[in-house]
Order: C-alpha cells, then structure tokens, then sequence
C-alpha cells in the first residue's frame, strides 16, 4: 500500500521529550493494537496486532530526507526523526528496514510506542535498532488495562509485562517510560505504588508522567488532578526512578531566559518546585514572590502538598 509522501514526514516540531524532531507518520490514521480511552485521534475502529507493509520503505526515506533538505536550508535543527504516527509504529513490518535507510542521514532515531507488541522477536528486532525509545506503561493490573487502552482481544498484559523487563534489559540505545493519569482509574496511591514498583525494575533513563492534554476519545475521561501527578511524581522519586512531567506546557526549562512566568510555568510542568526552590528562583531573577502570587491568582500554578511540604506545579485544568 502507498500513499502521499508528502505527508509521511512532517515537522521538525518541538517535542516535549526530544527537542526539535522530524516525526514520521508510517502507520494509516487511527489503525493501532488499542483504543485507549484518552487517545487523541479518537477510537479506534480498526484494532490489529498484525504487522504489515504501509509504505515501501523508500517512500518513507525519500519523505524525512526531503524535510532534512528544506529544514537545513532555513538553518533549523534537528535533534531526532521519530516515529510518532496516528496508530501504533510497531505494527509496520518495514520498521527495521526504514530504519536502516535512515541511519546514513546521521541523526538520532526515536520511536514512540504503546509497548503493545514488545514480546515479539521480530518487533525486538526492529526496534532495537533505534536510539532511544519510549514505551507505555499506563498500569500494570489487567483490570485497569482493559479499561484504559481497549487491547485487541488477544492481547495479554502479563506476556507485554514480561517483554517490557526482557527488552529493557537488552537495549543498547535510550529507554524511557510514560504513565497517563486518568482520574479515579490508575491515579490511586496503591495503583501508582504498583507502576513506581515495576517501573524502578527496568533498565531506564527517564519514566515520563502525563495526562491528557487534548480532548480524549471518550468524553468521560478527566486528567488527574495536581495533587494525583504530584503524589505520583513524588513516589517515582522515592523508588530512584528519574521522573519528568509532561503536562502540556513546551518551553526552556531550567534556565531563567528573561521571562520569569514563562521559566517557572516551563520548570513545574516538568518538576514540581518546593517553595524554598521558588525562592531561590524568584532570588536570582530579581524578582519578588509577587509573581507566584500572580500566577496562582491567574489560576497558572497550584499549590499542592505532599508529606507536610508545600509543593508548586504547573496547573492544566
């Protein structure tokens, strides 16, 4: 099956994880191995987990090198092509073959994927040929998993589990995970206790905590609260697992640029800010505590606890 090539590439955007990125859209839209109820692009109408060929993969180079070509020509960088598609990046059977043409262009290859197919040897095979990967892992309770991702029928958790640990201990390149929060679903202390758990086992560099940032398939489906993404961000960091944000705002982090509001917006949607961190940011900027005033006032920053500690996070409500 071929297609516009045109639209196989796109970008580079900026990418919360991986600075500037060349995505590359190598699955049809909305064919995945789930449904999950927050997904963005809606439900999914044509659930799989056979793999198949899409594109050939020389569509699929002649496409990234085109947009290589005009992004270098405006001097724009390029940190990583990513296969980021509308349905799971797995499911091509040509992945590990597009890989390889596009390893000559000698920039960083990610993949972004829901894990779903991971106890494959040939999925394995594939992916491990990329730089870094990211893979979901929204809970690790059957029950949960049924409701959240919608799987095809013949999907099992506990083999997807077992492939999860099997390939982060093999993979050479750069692993991380993400957790979506789904309020009164997996948000629970005992639930993310559980994830933290099975998370802080893998071989990882960075676990990744989000919500749902557009509207969601399902209409029902509510982001967890402040208090819930800092409960869970503060068990990551109890069980040594190297926990970032990612709720919605993309921006330079962890520098002050000359926009306080922005800086701190851009630091709390990645970590929350003890109040003696404020503090101390607010000292070098010149600034006063004023602007957290401001910004709690405009309903931009929550103020939240954990353990007796005033913490503040980015608000997306």
């Amino acid at each position: 099956m071929t297609g516009n090539i045109k639209r196989i590439a796109f970008g580079p955007v900026p990418s919360r994880r991986l600075g500037q990125s060349i995505g590359i859209n190598n699955i049809p839209h909305k064919m995945c191995t789930y449904s999950c109820i927050y997904c963005q692009l809606g439900r999914t109408f044509n659930i799989q987990i056979e793999r198949k060929e899409f594109y050939k993969p020389e569509e699929i180079l002649d496409s990234v090198k085109s947009k290589v070509i005009e992004a270098k020509k405006r001097e724009e960088p390029i940190d990583y092509l990513t296969f980021v598609p509308d349905g799971e990046p797995t499911l091509d059977i040509n992945l590990g073959d597009e890989i390889d043409l596009l390893k000559p262009l000698d920039i960083n290859i990610a993949i972004i994927t829901n894990s779903s197919l991971i106890w494959k040897k040939d999925v394995i095979d594939d992916i491990s040929k990329a730089d870094w990967i990211c893979i979901k892992i929204d809970t690790i309770s059957q029950n949960i998993w049924q409701k959240i991702n919608r799987p095809y029928k013949f999907l099992k958790l506990k083999k997807i589990l077992d492939g999860i640990i099997e390939f982060s201990n093999s993979f050479k390149g750069d692993l991380a995970t993400e957790t979506m929060l789904i309020q009164n679903i997996n948000d629970k202390d005992f639930e993310m206790e559980k994830i933290a758990d099975f998370i802080s086992s893998l071989n990882i560099k960075k676990s990744y905590i989000s919500i749902p940032i557009r509207p969601p398939a399902e209409k029902w489906v509510k982001s967890a609260d402040e208090h819930s993404i800092n409960k869970a961000y503060q068990i990551f960091k109890e069980k040594n697992i190297d926990v970032e944000y990612l709720i919605g705002y993309e921006g330079n982090a962890f520098a002050y640029t000359g926009n306080v509001e922005e800086d701190l917006l851009s630091i709390t949607s990645v970590h929350p800010m003890k109040e003696e961190a404020l503090i101390e940011f607010l000292k070098k900027a010149g600034k006063d505590w004023s602007v957290i005033k401001k910004l709690l006032n405009d309903e931009k920053l929550k103020e939240v606890e954990y353990n007796n500690e005033k913490f503040y996070v980015r608000k997306f409500s």
